[in-house]
């Protein structure tokens, strides 16, 4: 069985437990070899009708208008907590006993890096992830790594009340440093594709 994430960028596959990329642009050639289920995001990507599609199978507790299938998935792996994507987009959400209450869309990493770059070469700069928090910035790689990193952790810190945090997607990782509750978890989104087979005993 293989399991498949497709979004703007890039696909994720799951394989007995193995994961690996495909860029977008390159899915098209994925040979399709055993039952693959899926999700997408991507209108640009169509799959075959052998190819089943999970959204049609998803009965997901929310009222959010336009609730992305693979943030809804995300969600529906845990119970209550809070849910942070961060790839292209981050995305951070709410549950509360298996009921989505609402959730934040913020730039992904990169996308507020080009538009800092956008405004002045001189503001073109990478990421420290190693920054202090707790200290103000003094250059200028610093200051724009603080705005970006305190966008996210501050509504995260602000919607947690002590609930659970969990953290998934390509630019996730290092915000666990910041967030001392948190949970990493690269496969979040397969976890609740996995959690809907075995309750329609498709797995």
């Amino acid at each position: 069985m293989i399991l498949c994430d497709i979004g703007n960028t890039s696909a994720h596959i799951w394989n007995n437990g193995r994961t690996n990329t495909i860029n977008i642009e390159k899915f098209g050639n994925f040979k399709i070899k055993d039952t693959l289920y899926y999700i997408n995001v991507n209108d640009r990507v169509r799959m075959p009708e052998v190819c089943k599609n999970l959204e049609k199978l998803l009965n997901f507790k929310s009222t959010y208008k336009g609730l992305g299938v693979d943030r809804a998935f995300a969600c529906y792996s845990i119970n209550t907590g809070i849910v942070i994507d961060s790839g292209s987009a981050t995305t951070i959400d709410l549950m509360n006993n298996g009921t989505h209450l609402g959730g934040v869309i913020l730039p992904g990493i990169e996308s507020y890096l080009q538009a800092y770059a956008s405004i002045s070469p001189r503001l073109k700069c990478h990421l420290n992830t190693q920054l202090d928090l707790d200290t103000l910035p003094q250059r200028t790689i610093d200051a724009i790594s603080y705005g970006v990193l305190k966008s996210v952790i501050d509504i995260v810190n602000n919607l947690s009340c002590g609930r659970d945090i969990y953290i998934t997607g390509s630019n996730g990782a290092f915000f666990q440093r910041y967030l001392p509750n948190s949970i990493y978890n690269k496969n979040l989104i397969f976890d609740g594709m996995l959690k809907l087979l075995k309750e329609e005993g498709l797995c």
